[in-house]
């Protein structure tokens, strides 16, 4: 009987230690993410190993929540810059997009797991489509889920969740008698306070850019834009910010 027991003991500890070691083997591929990258496109080796690990320490009790982060972090990251056929697009935001459903039915005080949540969800929507986004009621998932997160945690990812509340305010089309609440002014109150929380994102910025723009104010949305081009590219997130330098150089010369 206490052999059993100790073997029983043995192997938890083995367990448990492999899935720490997955952890680690996971995050140190995640920031090599953008090794072989060229403006926004990224190489498929780094994020498909740290998936590969993140997946296997998801499985150990003690990492689930904080692996299945990591996981919506790269399901997304593959998607929006690995992938480029569509129904491979579909299939990783779906996965992101199930595991963060059900896992905030085990953890829903987690802010951070709500925040990757509206960021794979948003990306698929991108892909399915405005009318399938309609159908699934994606705008009223992603403002409740946004007032949710400024409960939780409202400095979370510099502002994340007022980030995405004031996003989602502007992409969202007003239809009378459907969706009433959407509003470009709404999305210039949350954008400018997510801008004004913690570190101003390039993503945070052209967002609001856009949205100033929207309601007539060029010349700030104009300054915004220019700053963001001439600030070098952070090397944390050396794809992401080349993706949003990219995209506000394009709009700049269509606001010409």
């Amino acid at each position: 009987m206490i052999m059993i027991r100790s073997t029983n003991i043995f192997l938890l500890l083995f367990s448990f230690l492999l899935a720490q070691s997955d952890m680690e083997l996971g995050i140190t591929a995640y920031n090599k993410r953008a090794e072989g990258s060229a403006g926004a496109t990224a190489q498929s080796g780094p994020i498909g190993e740290a998936i590969n690990h993140f997946e296997k320490a998801a499985k150990s009790p003690e990492n689930e929540l904080d692996a299945g982060i990591y996981l919506l972090h790269s399901y997304y990251f593959k998607g929006k810059f690995v992938l480029k056929d569509e129904n491979s697009q579909k299939a990783t935001f779906n996965k992101g997009k199930a595991l963060a459903e059900k896992l905030i039915n085990k953890y829903p005080d987690s802010g951070a797991l709500r925040y990757w949540y509206l960021v794979n969800l948003g990306s698929w929507a991108e892909v399915y489509g405005i009318i399938t986004a309609a159908r699934e009621g994606v705008a009223d998932i992603m403002r409740t889920q946004s007032l949710k997160i400024i409960e939780l945690d409202p400095n979370y990812q510099n502002g994340g969740g007022y980030f995405m509340l004031g996003a989602v305010h502007f992409k969202s089309p007003r239809i009378p008698f459907f969706l009433s609440w959407p509003s470009n002014d709404e999305a210039v109150k949350y954008l400018n306070k997510a801008f004004e929380t913690g570190r101003s994102t390039p993503n945070q910025t052209v967002y609001l850019a856009r949205a100033l723009k929207k309601d007539g104010l060029d010349k700030r949305a104009r300054n915004l834009l220019q700053e963001l081009v001439a600030a070098p590219l952070l090397p944390e997130e050396l794809v992401e910010n080349a993706e949003q330098k990219e995209l506000a150089k394009k709009l700049l010369a269509d606001w010409e």
